[in-house]
């Protein structure tokens, strides 16, 4: 069953999308983390608030509630737009549907990430992948599923520390993809969009996040602390990944689902 259909009108372009039941061979999975108090946010930042405006009976007997939030644009399931890492590049409301809307494909690490809290995705762990499933094909998602995703939301086990500020970045542990793999994604694969289910793209040790600029001087943006990955097969998976949409913004939470489907 066709989930969307991309049209060329001029120069323009539009995104049709059918609306239609889910059959039996299809489901979808939401890869999002709510956000709340809770929520696993960098250790230097502001981390999500929710205010009460109002909640209750109103005076003429209908029921009504409003919240104010307030919280980093990196936190919890979020975007990182190209912007982030390299200037000029885009922000997250100048980022195409093309780039959030597409087929993916989940890379499995989770055996090293174990073993190793600092494990960084190499070239070699995508193409062991490849030789079980086939080239990663050009223009796709690609999901890195670290297994990290079952930590949250405990910090310290998500992040290797509960330490927050500057003494918090220090203590980070998780893994990460490698700088390398990251420039050979953009070379030799073409990714649209990268996500992983660890708090940052770039291992947690890392001092000059050489994933995040490999990656979005060529305006390929990252899903960070995706959810859910255990529950997708390694092909046969449509994303769709939509940010918040702020303007001039260098990221911001995001609502990512996925459909898996057996055709």
């Amino acid at each position: 069953m066709a989930f969307q259909t991309l049209t060329a009108i001029g120069t323009g372009l539009f995104l049709l999308v059918t609306a239609c039941s889910t059959s039996a061979e299809e489901s979808w999975v939401d890869l999002t983390h709510a956000l709340g108090a809770d929520s696993v946010f960098w250790p230097t930042a502001e981390k999500f608030k929710l205010t009460t405006d109002a909640e209750g009976m109103t005076d003429l007997g209908y029921y009504y509630s409003a919240y104010s939030f307030c919280a980093a644009e990196h936190g919890g399931t979020h975007i990182d737009a190209p912007v982030h890492f390299a200037k000029g590049q885009m922000s997250v409301d100048q980022i195409p549907l093309t780039r959030l809307i597409g087929s993916a494909v989940v890379i499995d690490v989770s055996d090293a990430a174990d073993a190793n809290r600092d494990h960084l995705i190499s070239i070699a762990d995508l193409t062991d992948w490849e030789r079980l499933h086939g080239r990663i094909p050009d223009n796709s998602i690609v999901l890195l599923r670290t297994g990290y995703s079952r930590f949250w939301p405990d910090a310290e086990a998500y992040l290797g520390t509960a330490l927050r500020g500057e003494q918090g970045v220090a203590a980070l542990h998780f893994p990460g993809l490698d700088g390398q793999t990251a420039n050979w994604l953009v070379a030799q694969r073409a990714v649209k969009a990268v996500g992983i289910d660890t708090a940052s793209i770039d291992y947690g040790q890392s001092k000059t996040y050489d994933s995040h600029v490999a990656l979005m001087t060529h305006n390929v943006p990252a899903f960070e602390n995706v959810a859910n990955l255990d529950q997708l097969p390694a092909t046969g998976v449509m994303v769709v990944a939509l940010p918040i949409k702020i303007q001039g913004g260098s990221g911001g939470p995001l609502r990512i689902i996925a459909r898996v489907s057996s055709d």
